[in-house]
């Protein structure tokens, strides 16, 4: 994985994202209206659960299988027309696409939105060459911006209409202002130039289909079918893990992922790719390259325990819902996978040493776990990176002394009926006291809590406890 770790520690990062007003405003305001959206979407389907186990038994099937699918996917693409690539690490992956460029003489390259292209480094890598445009409206953004993109699904989340605008009209001299139309208008006028003139188009995958070499690509702007048909060569990444079994696979998976990331019921485009232009045909590039990628995926595959984190197939619905993610958003945790499911890949793709953070930046409520539609147990896989981090370091230097106190007093108190209900009834007085001031006052009287609190809303307390409910109900026993 091609990530320098920042030398800001994700605490550090957390904090600065905690005290951006701005950020804040950004986060609640998109993650609430997407959440609402998906929340509608899903209703609709009234064997979603029933669709979520299908394909997470498929894509285990699949990853335990996967040699034999992808040898099956590479075949049917050769017999397409189609040239494959198998890249074991991120530099063999791009140095194949830049000496590409560099044999045909390349000068340009449009680019559709690609995870994958971001954790190999690949504009990095070809930016020293060629002209590289990102054509999906949010990566273009944030190129414009100098920065990476701050969610799976929506890259420039981070960014108001606002600040979008005043980048705009610094960097390509237009006045948009905050109009979304008008920001659209802008950025298009500039991309179509791009499309005509650009020599080599890279897209990423959304699934590769074994059966039939049929690469899936989804999309609501037009920017991947532009990319990948109006030069005359087409390079698809992939992650070897994007594979699936069948074409009839496929509606479950659309179906699962579109409402999950953007709550639609089906995204504006979705491209099957099979291969380059055939004999007759006058749209498409004339030549095309799959790459497959592994960069560390095969070191997953081999855990046992954490094979099941390659089921992902990037939704971004788990960073939607994560209460840590809704507070500080992408760009805090310094690498390519961000939220959830980046807090239990980016350790197992850069080493434990190199993300030690990124397990612990959670609550452990579960609710990726619930929204994730392949039912990835991400909860479960955090505790068992933690165990690992645990067992490098030590226990006694993994866990700070306030949190170890602070756990052995939790235990103590939860271990004992009368202890708990003495503590219930004494939170309750203290939370009256404390009304309307965010804790303002503890924190004063107990230095500990000061730091805990500064960023956090503690939940109201009912004024009754559900035994003392009970119990004043004639119902309640002993």
């Amino acid at each position: 994985m091609n990530w320098k770790r920042s030398p800001k520690t994700l605490r550090d990062q957390s904090r600065t994202a905690l005290q951006d007003s701005q950020l804040q405003h950004n986060l609640q305001h998109t993650l609430s209206r997407t959440l609402h959206s998906r929340q509608l979407a899903v209703s609709e389907v009234q064997n979603w659960e029933e669709l979520r186990h299908y394909a997470r038994t498929v894509k285990l099937h699949t990853l335990s299988h996967l040699a034999r699918y992808l040898e099956q996917l590479e075949a049917a693409v050769q017999q397409r027309g189609g040239q494959v690539i198998w890249a074991e690490s991120a530099r063999q992956a791009t140095d194949f696409i830049l000496d590409l460029a560099h044999r045909r003489d390349f000068r340009s390259v449009v680019k559709g939105k690609s995870m994958l292209g971001e954790e190999i480094g690949l504009n990095a890598a070809l930016e020293r060459w060629l002209e590289v445009v990102e054509t999906d409206l949010g990566e273009y953004i944030v190129q414009l911006a100098g920065q990476q993109p701050s969610h799976l699904v929506a890259p420039a989340l981070h960014l108001s209409r606002g600040q979008i605008g005043e980048l705009f009209e610094r960097k390509l001299d237009v006045s948009v202002g905050e109009d979304v139309e008008r920001i659209t208008a802008a950025a298009r006028q500039v991309l179509r130039r791009k499309f005509l003139s650009a020599h080599l188009g890279i897209t990423g995958v959304n699934f590769g289909v074994a059966e039939t070499g049929t690469l899936v690509v989804v999309e609501n702007e037009g920017n991947i079918r532009l990319s990948l048909s109006a030069p005359r060569v087409h390079v698809a990444i992939m992650g070897i893990e994007k594979v699936i079994p069948r074409l009839a696979d496929l509606p479950v998976f659309l179906k699962l992922l579109i409402r999950s990331a953007t709550g639609q019921r089906m995204t504006s485009y979705v491209n099957l790719v099979q291969g380059g232009r055939g004999p007759g045909e006058r749209d498409g590039p004339s030549e095309f390259f799959l790459v497959l990628v592994d960069n560390g995926r095969s070191r997953i595959l081999a855990d046992a325990h954490l094979r099941e984190t390659l089921a992902c197939i990037r939704c971004g619905a788990c960073q939607n819902i994560c209460p840590v993610f809704q507070s500080i958003g992408g760009h805090a945790y310094g690498s390519t996978y961000q939220g959830p499911i980046g807090s239990i890949l980016t350790p197992q793709l850069v080493g434990l040493q190199g993300a030690p953070e990124h397990p612990f930046a959670s609550s452990l409520c579960g609710a990726c776990r619930d929204i994730c539609p392949v039912g990835i147990r991400i909860p479960d896989l955090l505790l068992e990176l933690r165990h690992r981090i645990q067992r490098e370091k030590g226990a006694r230097a993994a866990r700070l002394p306030v949190e170890r106190w602070a756990f052995q007093i939790w235990s103590w108190l939860m271990s004992s009926r009368q202890r708990y209900e003495l503590f219930s009834r004494w939170s309750r007085r203290l939370a009256r006291w404390t009304a309307g001031d965010r804790l303002g006052r503890l924190s004063r009287v107990i230095p500990p809590l000061s730091r805990w609190n500064r960023e956090r809303r503690l939940p109201e307390l009912a004024p009754k406890s559900f035994r003392e409910l009970h119990r004043a109900s004639g119902e309640g026993g002993s």
